[in-house]
């Protein structure tokens, strides 16, 4: 398939914005330059109920983006098709950038997460970048829930994601950043990485904004103070926006799924109690792993009735 023009104009791909620190990094890569081929990746998946399920009804993509076709395998739900998105590039490298737009009709249920984590890898001239747009109609069930982020010495990433819920939907939205490739001593190695999430109404209402800069300098100096990651090498956030329980019930459902862990977390309601949100942090990836999972467990069963399906990806 021949992308479309306006799908290859950096208008398109490229950010409204990027924080001003990281455009001081930028020069000409001695790697192909963003917007050549194969250094836009575009995704593009558009859900609709059909009968007694929700089927995948658009996609387009373009490497190094790509899907696997929805799979139902969550034995309790078998009207969810579950999404694994996929890069063929074995991760984002310099000058890549990066547009995923997701549509999840009226009365549809999808889950969507990453088949591994994201791998950021060095850049040495230029940055990346990475929009994703998640809209949830009326009356649909949202899971968006990716593997961690890791960026490898000398990234620089900028993601910006945009999420509108309708009123009547429910979103489930998860994020992990890790402090790099801890095995081989990567800790805070990168040059910067940036997150800005939006939450909002059709209308443009905003319901919630997080934002994200992290920028470790030497030694890591730049992150480790308590009003970043004080000292610790995973940061999870997960927000659920929903009209299906209060909100106050949301934060507790999420309290009391973490508080039997040993990981230091905060939950609290979000604006106008659309819902809730809690962040953790830690140095173990399994106990976050499974904290993070006992929190989506809890979530669904209050708000779906159903508990998270096993999604094993090895």
């Amino acid at each position: 398939m021949t992308a479309a023009p306006e799908r290859l104009d950096p208008a398109h791909y490229e950010p409204r914005r990027v924080p001003g620190r990281l455009l001081e990094l930028a020069g000409s890569p001695d790697t192909l330059a963003a917007g050549r081929p194969g250094k836009v990746g575009l995704l593009e998946l558009r859900y609709t109920r059909v009968g007694e399920r929700t089927e995948l009804v658009h996609r387009y993509q373009k490497s190094p983006l790509q899907i696997v076709r929805p799979l139902y395998i969550d034995p309790l739900r078998p009207d969810l098709p579950v999404t694994f998105l996929m890069s063929t590039g074995g991760g984002i490298v310099q000058a890549d950038r990066n547009r995923i737009d997701i549509d999840c009709g009226p009365g549809s249920a999808v889950h969507l997460t990453t088949q591994a984590a994201t791998k950021v890898h060095r850049m040495e001239f230029d940055h990346a970048t990475q929009l994703v747009n998640l809209t949830a109609r009326a009356g649909s069930y949202v899971e968006y829930l990716p593997d961690p982020l890791i960026p490898y010495r000398d990234a620089r990433l900028y993601q910006h994601t945009v999420v509108t819920v309708d009123p009547g939907a429910t979103v489930l939205l998860g994020e992990t950043i890790a402090a790099g490739r801890l095995a081989r001593g990567e800790r805070h190695a990168y040059r910067m990485l940036c997150s800005d999430l939006e939450i909002r109404r059709p209308d443009g209402e905003p319901l919630a904004m997080d934002t994200v800069r992290l920028e470790p300098g030497e030694g890591g100096e730049g992150v480790n103070g308590p009003a970043v990651l004080d000292g610790y090498d995973l940061m999870s956030s997960l927000f659920a926006v929903t009209p299906l329980a209060p909100a106050d019930t949301v934060a507790d459902t999420l309290d009391e799924a973490l508080r039997p862990t040993s990981l230091t977390y905060g939950v609290s309601t979000l604006p106008g109690e659309c819902g809730a949100w809690v962040r953790v942090m830690s140095d173990e990836s399994p106990a976050l792993t499974r904290a993070m999972r006992a929190a989506w467990d809890a979530l669904r069963r209050l708000l779906i009735g159903v508990p998270a399906p096993d999604l094993r990806k090895s």
